[in-house]
């Protein structure tokens, strides 16, 4: 992290004792402040405690926290807010009005210090809400390369992986986990406790209340799996063996949906595909499962 001086309320006094000694420490340091120091708007608002990286952006009105760490490269554009134990990783970018790292809403929430934890080239958009965990043991957790669209909200104690999509107003309740890759399209909301599988899409305005297998499109009120996304997986660069084996892991666990599902997954444990990777993944997802898969 690089500590600079801040101007009016952002000032740090731990690193400059004075706004004369910034102005000296600015003109011997000129290469270094054009290269690496942040940018912040003069009506933005710095805690002293907040540790900002090199190269950061930060617009009008933005309120930086105590305890946020901003890695390298991030951009807040304006009317930003991010507070809490909360640590973000290089390149991540924040559209007006996002607020992350709240309290968490949970009832059971006594008050000890929370985490959020982000990693690197994030989107989030106009109104994303992200709150911290509900207990000091377990962070929110949010990895690398997301879009987060416009009013989308994860909630307390969610663990999210990479490469995902949550569009326009998604709600993702208390302890949901995604898994990479995975699209949630407008408007659906998912049930806590919820699983979200990797290379999976949720059709807008489901409700999901149960988890959502891997590779499979998943749409309703109340939402069913409705067949493989296979447009998704193309795109993805998926070998046509593979397509092939997910195409039978479907068959046997989705397509007759009053089947029972633990004869389903013997059955397909006997099938050549069963030794797929993907596959293997698909059935390790369904036995896992705590609150039953949308079938």
């Amino acid at each position: 992290m690089f500590d600079v001086q801040f101007r009016r309320s952002v000032f740090r006094p731990a690193l400059l004792t004075s706004a004369r000694t910034g102005q000296k420490y600015a003109r011997q340091h000129s290469r270094l402040q054009t290269t690496f120091s942040p940018v912040i708007h003069p009506t933005a608002v710095i805690s002293p405690d907040a540790r900002i990286g090199n190269n950061v952006r930060i617009g009008p009105y933005c309120v930086v926290g105590a305890n946020v760490e901003l890695g390298d490269d991030c951009v807040l554009h304006s009317h930003v807010v991010l507070e809490g134990h909360s640590t973000f990783g290089k390149g991540n970018e924040f559209f007006p009005f996002a607020c992350i790292g709240g309290k968490t809403q949970d009832l059971k929430y006594i008050g000890e210090p929370t985490r959020l934890e982000v990693g690197d080239h994030n989107v989030f958009r106009e109104n994303t809400t992200v709150h911290r965990g509900t207990h000091e043991e377990l962070p929110t957790r949010i990895g690398s390369h997301n879009l987060f669209l416009c009013y989308s909200h994860i909630a307390h104690d969610c663990q999210l992986g990479n490469h995902i999509i949550l569009s326009n107003s998604v709600g993702l309740a208390g302890h949901i986990t995604v898994e990479d890759h995975a699209i949630v399209s407008g408007c659906a909301a998912v049930h806590q406790f919820c699983r979200i599988g990797r290379h999976s899409i949720i059709g807008g305005c489901s409700k999901v209340v149960q988890d959502v297998p891997p590779f499979m499109i998943v749409d309703g009120n109340p939402a069913s799996t409705r067949g493989i996304n296979v447009i998704g997986l193309q795109r993805r660069g998926f070998a046509e063996a593979d397509m092939k084996a997910i195409k039978t892991g479907y068959k046997k666990l989705f397509l007759k949906k009053d089947a029972n599902l633990t004869t389903a997954l013997s059955s397909l444990k006997a099938t050549h595909d069963a030794g797929n990777p993907h596959v293997a993944h698909l059935i390790q997802f369904v036995e896992n499962s705590q609150r039953g898969v949308t079938r």
